[in-house]
């Protein structure tokens, strides 16, 4: 799955956005199960038409299977993860589904880890809190993130 990754450096903000590159808005998707939804309601009709009426029954399950299909795309089409890093603030902005969680920390007290191995988190470590972020960054590029994120930081401290 293709990512969209967006990162702004200005003087004193670096902003990152990360999510999922969704080639399709749910509307145009919803559009497209639309389409197949009555194209195989046309067929299950003329297929009733013609006396075979057990056709009904399996095109209306999947219909409903394209419904549901379209809902679970559409609820999380939009989830993202924004990190703005200033010289008094780390936010963290997490969205998934219908729930959106804001973390704000000192940048001076958080530590970044992150081991290097397939499918591992970078976490923001603040004492014994952790955060986890990157779950829209593919693993070859999560260590290019970790190092503009550590080097925005580094440039917070060294000021």
């Amino acid at each position: 799955m293709a990512y969209r990754w967006m990162y702004v450096a200005e003087p004193d903000r670096h902003q990152w956005v990360l999510k999922r590159n969704c080639a399709l808005t749910p509307q145009q998707l919803g559009g497209w199960f639309g389409t197949l939804a009555v194209v195989s309601l046309l067929i299950a009709a003329a297929w009733a038409a013609t006396g075979a009426w057990i056709v009904v029954p399996f095109a209306l399950i999947e219909v409903g299977a394209l419904a549901v299909a379209y809902f679970a795309y559409g609820r999380h089409a939009g989830d993202y993860e924004r990190i703005v890093a200033t010289r008094e603030r780390l936010t963290v902005e997490r969205s998934s589904g219908a729930r959106l969680d804001r973390l704000e920390r000192e940048p001076a007290r958080v530590r970044i880890e992150y081991g290097g191995s397939s499918r591992e988190p970078i976490r923001l470590v603040t004492g014994s809190e952790v955060i986890a972020i990157g779950r829209f960054v593919p693993d070859e590029r999560k260590a290019e993130l970790v190092r503009e994120l550590r080097g925005a930081l580094a440039g917070w401290r060294a000021r």
